[in-house]
């Protein structure tokens, strides 16, 4: 009982460090390019990677062995775009607004689970699905009668998420969950540092450190976001993850001055529901298919 309350300790934790995370992300992202913004934190997230891998069971030495490579280069290379994506998305459509588009993640991958791992998905979940995407639609619905196609860019990061998600999984079928946070580190280091320094800016001293504070906030909510999923299954991590959709709400309006819409807050209520049944649903058959009793 102690461990499983540590664990929810551990998730509140990392959702307000990720809240915090990506106020400063925005705060930055206005200022310099999001390329060099993720640079930098992923140079400390590298580092963070390789620190945890020296202290795994085996060493850097076991870590490092991966059975399949090409899929780990694609996880490296593809989380930091999506970093840069999202970022751009808090300063051009708005910290409130990108999380909820955001937060249908879940429903994406679900519905590629289908093609990409083969999955079967039920019923039930094609009406989660259904109701979640009309939630995404709320969201997106134009207000002056046009699309703002600005909202492409949140809704590519999600799906671009979704797809590391299911590379992930898939990855997971042959190596293990360290080999593939250390790649996803020293992948995408490697990565965004081969583009990087081409939009190269000088910050000022005062941005050195919220740039500071964005490296300590990416790696601590990461460690303690580990810390919960060793103390806790998804099903119970994933709903209190959506409170960070609440956090950012809160920020976009009080620091930022962003708006809420009724279309969008109606619409995330859908999408927040909806990704929750999945996540559940998941977690329910993939008992059945272990032969485990429901929980």
């Amino acid at each position: 009982m102690k461990s499983r309350a540590n664990g929810y300790v551990f998730a509140l934790a990392a959702i307000v460090i990720f809240a915090i995370q990506d106020g400063i992300s925005k705060h930055l992202g206005t200022l310099y390019p999001p390329v060099l913004v993720s640079m930098i934190r992923y140079w400390a997230f590298a580092a963070f990677a390789v620190a945890l891998a020296a202290r795994a069971q085996g060493g850097l030495k076991a870590t490092i062995v991966t059975k399949r490579p090409v899929l780990q280069v694609l996880r490296g290379v593809l989380l930091p775009t999506q970093i840069v994506v999202v970022i751009t998305a808090f300063t051009v459509v708005g910290l409130a607004h990108s999380q909820a588009i955001l937060a249908a993640t879940p429903l994406f991958v679900a519905l590629l689970s289908m093609p990409l791992l083969g999955e079967r998905v039920g019923w039930r979940r094609w009406a989660a699905i259904s109701a979640g995407l009309i939630g995404v639609l709320l969201i997106l619905r134009p207000q002056q009668g046009t699309f703002d196609t600005s909202f492409l860019l949140p809704l590519s990061a999600a799906l671009m998420f979704a797809i590391y998600i299911i590379t992930t999984r898939l990855v997971s079928r042959a190596d293990s969950a360290m080999t593939s946070f250390f790649y996803t580190g020293i992948i995408g280091a490697v990565a965004i540092s081969l583009v990087g320094p081409f939009f190269w800016t000088a910050l000022a001293p005062t941005d050195w450190v919220w740039m500071l504070l964005l490296c300590v906030t990416g790696t601590s909510s990461h460690y303690f976001l580990i810390r919960a999923y060793d103390m806790l299954d998804a099903v119970a991590v994933q709903p209190l993850t959506y409170l960070q959709l609440v956090f950012a709400s809160i920020m976009g309006v009080t620091i930022f001055g962003e708006t809420l819409t009724t279309n969008m807050i109606l619409g995330s209520i859908l999408v927040v529901a909806a990704g929750i049944f999945t996540v559940w649903r998941e977690h329910v058959v993939a008992r059945r298919k272990a032969g485990l009793p429901p929980q």
